[in-house]
């Protein structure tokens, strides 16, 4: 039985069961991807319930959990939660809408609770990488990297901002991820000011700013990065906005280690925009937990006052976006550590006039 699966029996009592139905905690709990599917966890049991379209690869692979086939007339859920005499089964209320959570009620019946206490408590054993989701999360921003290395060769002006996306992502899939950590955003000159631009059919031009957003997939665990790139030239203005967002980096990397306050790194960058000029022109947080999933949490933010702990994951990436002009994000990975932290993005951060 494994660790993750284990821990989430240290949270429940004799008669408490965990219902787990969401893609992103089936998987942290098994290993397994898939669309459909139900873990069930109680004191000393876990069952993986999944249908005829998985069920042979998943009883060749999950070793978490009793592999069973979910088919009418089989064992159901129902009947396990008699089998092990459930009193009281948690469902993940943030992950279950109203509609899911009123038809498993008329299904499992009244006993469901409505708790959000194993929602807190599997967000924190996400928060905390092990060795081998730390290796994973290293190998897909190895592939980041590398994506990042060979795109640089061929960005040029004349090319379109779709034309630079495709391009990284067919190179990153053909290097080995599994697919993309989340939509690529890659935008230039006006359309850079949007942090969360899509790619259009924008020629790139001489004078520009290229903003990259971008992230692999290696066994189901992601990467994340930013870099911003001058084309032919910089302007002094662009200088000072890159040089700004760099420096604000540099002093959020300064506090971040185990017993941190997530606030007061956010605050540290904010205290280097703010201070430069540009209040308004960051409206983001500085960055967040990655596992297997893009966004996780804990956040650094105003608005959170978690405290860091050996064994997160974390986005570190401020930004200054001039509305109509042009943005810089600058965004790196870092496992933070007792004393201080390892960053795992190993791309170049000096401006880069290609």
């Amino acid at each position: 039985m494994s660790n993750k699966v284990v821990k989430i029996q240290e949270f429940l009592n004799l008669g408490e069961a965990a219902l787990v139905t969401s893609g992103e905690n089936r998987f942290y709990l098994t290993g397994f991807p898939s669309s459909a599917g139900t873990v069930l966890v109680t004191k000393q049991k876990a069952y993986f319930l999944i249908d005829f379209r998985y069920f042979e690869k998943a009883k060749k692979t999950v070793t978490s959990c009793e592999v069973i086939l979910a088919e009418k007339g089989g064992v159901s859920v129902l009947d396990l939660l008699g089998k092990e005499n459930i009193k009281k089964p948690f469902v993940e209320t943030e992950k279950t809408s109203v509609a899911e959570f009123k038809g498993m009620k008329e299904k499992y019946g009244e006993v469901l609770t409505e708790s959000d206490e194993f929602d807190k408590y599997i967000t924190r054993c996400r928060e905390i990488k092990d060795e081998k989701e730390l290796a994973l999360i290293r190998e897909a921003q190895k592939l980041t990297d590398d994506t990042f290395s060979y795109i640089l060769e061929r960005i040029e002006a004349g090319r379109t901002e779709k034309e630079v996306m495709l391009d990284m992502e067919f190179y990153m899939r053909k290097l080995g991820s599994e697919g993309v950590s989340f939509d690529f955003i890659v935008v230039s000159g006006k359309n850079s000011s949007l942090p969360h631009g899509v790619p259009t059919d924008k020629v790139i031009e001489k004078g520009d700013f290229l903003t990259m957003d971008f992230g692999a997939v290696v066994g189901g665990y992601h990467s994340d990065m930013t870099r911003t790139v001058a084309v032919g030239e910089a302007s002094d203005e662009m200088k000072l906005i890159y040089n700004t967002v760099a420096r604000a980096q540099g002093e959020s990397f300064k506090l971040i280690k185990a017993g941190a306050n997530c606030f007061d790194v956010d605050k540290a960058s904010r205290d280097v925009i703010y201070g430069a000029g540009f209040e308004g022109c960051y409206g983001h947080g500085l960055g967040h937990s990655v596992g297997v999933e893009i966004h996780e949490e804990p956040r650094f933010s105003p608005a959170c006052n978690r405290i860091l702990e050996t064994g997160m994951v974390m986005t570190v990436e401020p930004g200054i976006y001039l509305e109509d002009k042009f943005g810089v994000r600058i965004e790196d990975m870092v496992f933070v550590t007792d004393d201080g932290y390892e960053n795992i993005t190993k791309s170049d951060k000096k401006l880069i006039i290609l």
